[in-house]
């Protein structure tokens, strides 16, 4: 069973974010990330708390990016971002070996871009499965790829290379079932 953390992006969802993340969830995600950053405080806090309400009743973790956890104790930062007091659960965004050298007391790190992404063309270059297979060799940390994961067979791989699971954004956002996509992630 691959976990699989989903990651939100409300302007590439195929209908409201709520509905996509309540389909992931119905599909076996159990973490998902907060991101909407461009949102006012208040409008954020509103929806983590709908999302939390979604994960509830599967025993889910809402993730927030940023050091602001929204009322929860989990967040998601960048390499270099300081924790913040008052969290009990830190995810990190790391790009390469650097990077990963200077986590410490982190939960787990998303390592990105393990494929070319049509969420962020351009971004890169692709890690490729070779690549995220010799960052995880680097760390002791649970690593999940990020960047390009579309299909079972690519989680299959990524997890082949050793990463803990998977992290999606627009292959989820963007898919007409987002349950069918996730249960076919976690299955793989």
């Amino acid at each position: 069973m691959v976990t699989v953390l989903v990651l939100t992006d409300r302007r590439q969802a195929a209908r409201p974010l709520t509905e996509v993340v309540s389909a992931a969830v119905d599909g076996g995600a159990r973490s998902v990330v907060l991101r909407e950053k461009d949102l006012p405080r208040s409008s954020r806090l509103a929806l983590a708390a709908a999302l939390r309400a979604i994960l509830r009743p599967v025993g889910g973790r809402l993730i927030v990016a940023g050091p602001d956890p929204l009322g929860g104790d989990a967040v998601h930062l960048a390499a270099a971002d300081p924790v913040p007091a008052g969290v009990g659960f830190v995810g990190r965004s790391c790009h390469d070996g650097t990077e990963l050298a200077g986590l410490s007391t982190e939960d787990y790190a998303t390592v990105s871009p393990v494929f070319t992404s049509a969420s962020k063309p351009g971004y890169g270059p692709a890690l490729g499965v070779p690549g995220l297979a010799q960052l995880v060799a680097r760390t002791g940390k649970p690593l999940l790829a990020l960047g390009g994961v579309t299909s079972p067979a690519d989680a299959a791989a990524c997890v082949a290379a050793g990463a803990a699971g998977v992290a999606v954004m627009g292959a989820v956002m963007r898919a007409r079932d987002p349950a069918e996509l996730v249960a076919g992630l976690v299955a793989a």
